[in-house]
């Protein structure tokens, strides 16, 4: 009888254990389940969700079958369970649902591009910050001051400051990261510039040469021509001559700027009119690129001390007046 008993409570054991074998192997086949995806599918992490409303909202969107198994792996395995970054993120047809949460406790969020072209001034900046999408505005409201106190840049004025390339954000950015980005990275590479200057410069300071570089980026597109700008710009400043650039015409309208310059705008006294003015304007009026900078602190040695547009994107240069009002007949006026 006991012999009995005893292979009763065996076989009861080996099905017990086969039960939960086959428990416990079910409940992984939910976990490494592919998802319910025909295509590409993105997911976007809550502010503030848990894991188990995390999954519960998945399995809600057809996304995971099961949202228990991952319940039940987060009490028997917490620490399996990673710690869920808020954002987008891209889901793939094909990927189980185990990749699936280690690709949401990642950095792969979906990004986005943010371009600040060269030669673009503050103010478009801010437009473009105002309509990119899926980024938060945090400064519409504010003034340029204001955001250069929050930037911890007080008595700072923002033009020039902002190094013109393509930053990424993700979904809980703002606006004052990829700001806080561009300016940081605008001081780094200004210091950098500064340290290869050529030692015969006329300019001082670094800021000096923040502003020699915003007018050769708006003076010219054509890489060729900035150090030969820079070296025009150079020699007048020595002679004592007006540096005479229309684009700090430009920028002293401000939003009177309707596409054309008059005769009354060039004799017009603003603080940026080099028509006016004696040297340089008190600030850059746009945002320069890297190559114009290292042009401001490497000037093109030579005798030019003219240029005018040939109405293709480059420049004529000339070393005399009568040379130079030659070519502007000849590209100005004829045109």
């Amino acid at each position: 009888m006991l012999k009995r008993l005893l292979a009763v409570i065996g076989i009861l054991v080996v099905l017990g254990a086969a039960v939960a074998a086959g428990g416990y192997y079910y409940w992984q086949s939910r976990l490494e389940a592919s998802l319910t995806l025909n295509e590409p599918t993105l997911y976007q992490v809550p502010a503030g969700a848990g894991f188990n409303q995390v999954v519960s909202q998945l399995e809600d969107q057809g996304i995971i079958a099961d949202a228990w198994a991952f319940q039940l792996m987060a009490r028997v395995y917490p620490e399996r369970v990673p710690r869920l970054r808020v954002g987008e993120y891209q889901l793939t047809p094909g990927m189980s649902g185990l990749e699936m949460i280690a690709l949401l406790g990642s950095n792969n969020v979906v990004t986005y591009p943010l371009t600040i072209p060269e030669g673009w001034t503050f103010r478009q900046i801010r437009q473009l910050l105002n309509v990119a999408p899926k980024l938060e505005n945090r400064t519409a409201d504010m003034s340029d001051g204001e955001i250069m106190a929050l930037l911890e840049r007080e008595e700072t004025f923002p033009e020039g400051w902002f190094f013109p390339d393509t930053y990424r954000y993700h979904l809980g950015m703002s606006d004052v990261d990829i700001l806080r980005q561009a300016l940081n990275r605008m001081e780094r590479i200004l210091e950098e510039v500064w340290q290869e200057r050529d030692d015969d410069l006329t300019i001082s300071t670094p800021y000096e040469a923040l502003i020699m570089a915003s007018l050769i980026e708006r003076e010219t597109g054509a890489p060729e021509e900035r150090r030969e700008i820079a070296g025009v710009f150079k020699r007048r400043m020595e002679q004592g001559m007006r540096l005479q650039t229309d684009p700090t015409v430009i920028y002293g309208m401000g939003e009177r700027y309707e596409g054309r310059i008059t005769r009354a705008d060039l004799r017009e006294a603003t603080p940026y009119n080099t028509y006016v003015i004696d040297g340089m304007p008190p600030t850059p009026i746009a945002m320069p690129g890297r190559a114009s900078l290292e042009a401001a602190v490497n000037p093109l040695p030579g005798e030019t001390l003219y240029f005018v547009s040939r109405g293709d994107g480059t420049h004529h240069f000339s070393r005399t007046l009568r040379e130079h009002n030659n070519a502007v007949n000849r590209y100005i006026r004829n045109r």
